[in-house]
């Protein structure tokens, strides 16, 4: 089976927000003694991952309550 994955849509400012959150956690991880294994490779899958070009197209569904419709 094939492994399902995700991608997620971040701006500059929100991927440094990212990878300062992880660096904090592998900081506090290591003052306890614990692994930092899994957190040091999310660090480099995010720092290494390739920026894409996209249009974002938002659309907005008109609900039609039916107290409304009355």
């Amino acid at each position: 089976m094939k492994e399902e994955q995700f991608f997620v849509a971040l701006d500059d400012y929100e991927h440094g927000v990212v990878i300062r959150s992880l660096n904090d956690e592998r900081n506090d991880l290591k003052e306890e003694g614990r692994s930092t294994d899994a957190v040091d490779d999310l660090i480099i899958k995010i720092g290494h991952a390739p920026k894409k070009k996209f249009k974002v197209i938002e659309k907005t569904e008109q609900k039609v309550r039916r107290d409304d419709a009355r």
